[in-house]
């Protein structure tokens, strides 16, 4: 798992198409690894690479500095399509902390918040002002569960509790059960003493 996420300020990427899939984040032809490390570099690739393998000069994913802009701000229905760990992983080995959308996938948020990814919902208004000011940092505070842009209000978000409460200690679910071990087999002692 990644580090805790407590609060993250960065700058944002714009992907406002609608209906990214999967597929769109990480070509199945490179789904054949069941290790995280290295899938950034597969992440849209086919939005950044032509198919003899040249860089798109155009894509705007090839022209940022990824550790400047953590958070992408995609078009509703996000990651739409068939379900794949490798989504999340790619996004995050790029160097994308969390993704803000009007829309995401279920499947898809199920499969990021268990690896450390943090899918936001907003209204289409808060949404558009993240858009036009992608340029100015933006603060996710997982902690308060707001997101919010310089001096403008902060927006409330939801997260499911459980999945907050994991991302915040930097854990999965084996590792919140690994943290409660003492106290599982203290009740298991207890069982059997009965």
């Amino acid at each position: 798992m990644p580090d805790p996420f407590k609060s993250l300020t960065s700058k944002a990427v714009v992907l406002s198409q609608s209906n990214i899939d999967t597929d769109q984040i990480i070509p199945g032809r490179f789904l054949s690894t069941t290790s995280r490390e290295g899938l950034g570099a597969w992440a849209f690739y086919d939005w950044r690479y032509e198919s003899d393998g040249s860089t798109k000069p155009e894509a705007i994913l090839n022209r940022i500095d990824p550790s400047e802009r953590r958070i992408l701000l995609a078009g509703k229905n996000f990651a739409c399509g068939s379900s794949r760990e490798h989504a999340p992983w790619a996004l995050m080995d790029y160097g994308f902390r969390a993704v803000v959308s009007t829309g995401i996938a279920d499947i898809f948020t199920s499969n990021a918040l268990k690896n450390g990814f943090l899918p936001i919902v907003v209204d289409q208004a808060t949404w558009d002002d993240l858009a036009a000011h992608a340029d100015q940092p933006i603060t996710i505070d997982l902690e308060t569960s707001t997101i919010q842009r310089g001096n403008a209000a902060p927006v409330a978000f939801a997260v499911e509790s459980f999945a907050r409460q994991c991302l915040l200690d930097g854990v999965d679910t084996l590792g919140w059960l690994q943290a409660r071990l003492p106290a599982i087999e203290a009740f298991e002692r207890r069982k059997e003493t009965v």
